[in-house]
């Protein structure tokens, strides 16, 4: 259900809830994000994490939110590398969604809801993304959101002992009307 989708600012509480699902969905999230060490996975170091996103966002270069379906945590989405010069104005959108809360709309929605974030609290102008380029839901989520392919950057992160390239993505904020489109 869309309508339950929210987002707030991450909060120290939220480690355990995110340290389960990341746990249990460690192997399915395995093709798309860099290993971690089995600490990332822990209350404890969820909370290290938690720490070093809010010290990030009390300097202004991201904005760490939680994806909630009615008050339950079911995910992260993140706008890091703020550039908030007038010149600037961008940040980058990271996402995602436990296993146990995938294909009802939760990515969808909490992209939308954080480019609100980005046009009114944060004021930037660009919003961008990058996907791989075998992740077909994560782009299917950023074009409903509005945002449109733009380039290739080859070879840019490892991952599973080889190097990968991502589709990068753009969104030039308020040009286009809002949809929460999941």
């Amino acid at each position: 259900m869309r309508s339950s989708t929210r987002i707030r600012l991450i909060e120290p509480a939220d480690a355990v809830p995110i340290a389960a699902h990341r746990a249990r969905d460690r192997e399915a999230f395995r093709p798309w994000e860099p290993e971690q060490p089995d600490g990332f996975f822990t209350p404890e170091g969820q909370v290290e994490r938690i720490e070093r996103l809010l010290d990030g966002h009390r300097a202004g270069s991201v904005w760490p939110g939680v994806v909630l379906a009615g008050d339950r945590v079911v995910g992260q989405v993140t706008v890091g590398g703020i550039l908030p010069q007038p010149h600037l104005r961008r940040g980058s959108v990271g996402y995602w969604i436990a296993g146990t809360a995938q294909n009802q709309g939760h990515a969808g929605r909490a992209v939308g809801l954080v480019l609100d974030v980005m046009a009114d609290e944060l004021g930037l102008h660009r919003a961008e993304a990058s996907t791989q380029l075998e992740n077909l839901p994560s782009q299917r989520v950023l074009r409903r959101n509005g945002f449109s392919p733009y380039g290739v950057a080859h070879s840019s992160i490892l991952l599973d002992g080889s190097w990968r390239d991502a589709l990068l993505w753009e969104r030039i904020l308020g040009d286009q009307p809002r949809r929460h489109g999941s």
